[in-house]
């Protein structure tokens, strides 16, 4: 088995995780509004230049991965190809939050594409090197809970930073060139001292199988299968609240003001929650211990239809609780993730993380864009406005609070009917731990 790793590598190994996630957060969230509101180019402009990124990233994400696994250059194929991508991403970074004051369509599709594709190349190459680092199964949960809580801490970075500094003005350093500075130069240090402190880790390979025959071992990889299963439905069932959260707030709430704090305190409480996962995977197992986060978020999302207007304590009680739920959600699954590419290693031979780190990347972004093509449509059957003035009928108010709560839960639950049984503990993880150190000597 591999051997634990040092606490000084680990941080070292997690830190990057922070500018990662202060870049994609705001890809997603805050530069289609302030290309649009702040710039000034129109919202269909900024939607089609968005949609053909998405649909470049699409296309690459397989091939990027595929790449990962086969390119083998000097520092290693894990730390080689984050290294590359690291100046490319901190380029385009800079570029797409610190614009001029009059881009066109197409500078947002160029920088936008370059973005896209580094961080692709930085996310898999990350997530594989992490996911090899460790053979051991609750080393594996250690990992991805370190990196994951640095996740959070981005994410907060990226939530309040923009906001506190200012996004109404295109000139000066606004508050998106500030994060935009900040993500920059966090990428160039922080990931410059994981690829100088991190291990390559050891690469158990043995056979390159063709294109066609890996994909081929992937469908026969039933705990992978059912797990990018449970790991999608229960993508969506986080990714349809986080689409209404505003939403929910301002229009059943009626606090437009609390937003803004509240979405900062449920990824906050999120923070306490991947310790709390690490702690219980290693009592229960990983795929038990994120089960029982799921049906806890279950019980505690189901008290939202009982909240009034004005409820906002309560409703900051929930997102505390949901929250910390969160951190299982982020930490389990990954850890989960690197134990059934075991599978695949020992049936096929080829060690391929950046390919199923690849397959997992496309079912999250999937599973995001799946749940704003339900939420709209049915928001806009049953005539719910979403003006910020807008006064909905107590039946839109009714069908925004059914989909809000009721359709993540049903979800969820699929989920956890998906994970409870599944066959990979830690015991088969180890069987297969032996036989794919054995074979590669």
């Amino acid at each position: 088995m591999t051997n634990r790793l040092a606490r000084s590598s680990l941080i070292a190994y997690a830190l990057p995780a922070a500018p990662l996630a202060a870049l994609s957060l705001p890809l997603y969230i805050i530069v289609p509004t302030f290309y649009a509101e702040t710039l000034g180019l129109s919202l269909a402009a900024v939607g089609a230049a968005l949609l053909a990124v998405r649909i470049v990233d699409a296309v690459t994400d397989p091939l990027i991965g595929w790449l990962a696994d086969r390119w083998r250059p000097r520092l290693g194929r894990r730390r080689g190809l984050f290294a590359l991508a690291l100046p490319a991403a901190g380029l385009a970074a800079l570029m797409l939050f610190w614009p001029p004051l009059q881009p066109g369509p197409a500078y947002l599709f160029g920088w936008g594409t370059l973005l896209s594709l580094s961080f692709t190349a930085l996310l898999l190459s990350y997530t594989a090197w992490g996911a090899e680092l460790a053979g051991d199964y609750r080393e594996r949960s250690r990992i991805t809970g370190y990196r994951e809580a640095l996740t959070l801490m981005g994410t907060l970075v990226a939530i309040a930073l923009p906001f506190a500094v200012g996004i109404d003005t295109a000139t000066g350093l606004h508050g998106l060139a500030v994060l935009g500075i900040v993500v920059a130069a966090g990428l160039l240090i922080l990931g410059g001292l994981a690829v100088w402190r991190v291990p390559e880790p050891k690469e158990y390979t043995i056979a390159d199988l063709p294109l066609r025959s890996g994909l081929a071992h992937m469908a026969r990889n039933r705990p992978f299968v059912r797990l990018i299963f449970a790991y999608f439905i229960n993508g969506l069932a986080n990714g349809i609240p986080a689409t209404l959260f505003l939403y929910f707030v301002s229009q059943r709430l009626g606090a437009p003001e609390a937003r803004g704090p509240l979405l900062f305190l449920y990824f906050l409480a999120g923070l306490a929650g991947v310790p709390l996962a690490v702690w219980l995977a290693a009592r229960l197992g990983k795929h038990r211990a994120w089960c029982a986060a799921m049906l806890a978020n279950c019980a505690i999302f189901a008290l939202a239809p009982l909240l009034a207007p004005g409820d906002i304590w309560p409703f900051a009680t929930i997102c505390v609780a949901t929250g910390i739920c969160l951190g299982f959600d982020l930490a389990l699954p990954a850890a989960i993730q690197a134990d059934v590419i075991d599978v695949d290693t020992a049936a096929s031979g080829e060690q391929r993380s950046g390919l199923y780190f690849a397959a997992w990347s496309l079912a999250t972004k999937l599973s995001l864009a799946v749940a704003v093509g339900i939420v709209f449509p049915l928001l806009a059957l049953v005539g719910f406005d979403a003006a910020p003035d807008a006064q909905n009928s107590e039946t839109a108010l009714g069908a925004l609070v059914a989909i809000y709560v009721w359709l993540p839960i049903v979800m969820k639950l699929v989920a956890v009917a998906l994970m409870w049984r599944f066959p990979l503990d830690e015991a088969a993880q180890g069987r297969l731990r032996q036989t794919i150190e054995a074979r590669s000597g």
